[in-house]
């Protein structure tokens, strides 16, 4: 069976995995002032949304997903021809539509797709599978890296579905952001109320940095530090102890809104990298998507893994 794998565009995974494991993604359109950027995944549309410098100005920016009709007609153009079996994998459904868009379209292509097939020569059916990670940005690359894992071993899908779900309700994503002000005002322009005013002004006035957490789609503040320096050191002592402790998929994915490089001299990192070496776990750096910018703040730095149920303690 030919299985194919696709995800939206606010996973957070190097474009050199995308290629190899041949992943589909689905777009989604940023509008920020008079500018439209597409959010593909792309280095150099990344890259041109990092040169244009738009700063504060991000925070007002309007996101626009694949929408249902975009995902069936991907679908039934070029999808159902390519594979028998298609895993769509979204960031969670509590902070994005585009599982709920994904999820719609799929009716109409499970419908449609032998008017496709049949005239193209192609036998048996067609099957659709929809995962939702229930986690934002490189939380939810531990599903997706683990999808290509069990596609390259030709694992059954049933048994790729059942995984996946697992996976997903196991998965952490962490971010780190900047600007407490730009997370405020992106907030408040998606009605999410979650950072106040006031704990804004003081993490700012007082230079400290909260560390989130997102956790089965619920996101919630899980640690705080004086400067974003030292937020980085404990985010990163602490993912390399979970590593040493067992890890569900051995993997780890890191994002970053800008200059890749700045990773390697984050405090930390350096000790994530090597209890990752030590303990046979993959490192994954990429550059965090154009909506997670939008959403988080260029500057900030996203972590995800899958790791058994447990509290976390910074």
């Amino acid at each position: 069976m030919r299985m194919g794998l696709t995800m939206d565009a606010s996973c957070d995974l190097p474009q050199a995995f995308l290629e190899e494991h041949r992943i589909t993604v689905l777009p989604i359109t940023v509008k920020v002032d008079n500018e439209t950027f597409k959010d593909d995944r792309d280095p150099a549309e990344i890259q041109r949304f990092i040169d244009r410098r738009l700063g504060s100005r991000s925070h007002s920016a309007e996101t626009e997903p694949t929408s249902a009709e975009e995902v069936q007609q991907l679908f039934l153009e070029r999808l159902v021809l390519e594979q028998d079996c298609v895993f769509c994998l979204t960031i969670t459904a509590t902070r994005s539509p585009i599982h709920d868009n994904v999820v719609r379209a799929s009716f109409a292509v499970l419908r449609r797709y032998r008017e496709v097939r049949e005239p193209a020569g192609i036998p048996g059916p067609f099957l659709l599978r929809v995962i939702d990670t229930r986690n934002l940005f490189a939380g939810s690359a531990p599903a997706v890296w683990e999808a290509a894992r069990l596609i390259a071993d030709d694992v059954a899908p049933a048994t790729i579905r059942e995984r996946l779900n697992h996976v997903a309700s196991h998965s952490y994503g962490y971010m780190l952001p900047r600007d407490l002000h730009y997370l405020r005002a992106r907030a408040r322009k998606k009605n999410d109320r979650s950072v106040s005013l006031f704990s804004a002004v003081l993490g700012s006035a007082l230079d400290i940095k909260p560390i989130l957490r997102c956790f089965r789609g619920e996101t919630a503040a899980v640690g705080k530090a004086r400067g974003f320096e030292q937020a980085a050191q404990q985010l990163f002592d602490y993912a390399a102890a979970r590593v040493r402790k067992g890890l569900l998929v051995p993997v780890v994915c890191v994002s970053y809104g800008g200059d890749l490089a700045v990773l390697s001299h984050l405090p930390g990192y350096a000790g994530l990298r090597a209890a990752c070496e030590e303990s046979g776990v993959a490192l994954l750096e990429a550059p965090m998507s154009i909506t997670g910018m939008v959403n988080v703040g260029e500057g900030a730095v996203t972590l995800g893994f899958a790791a058994e149920e447990h509290e976390a303690v910074f």
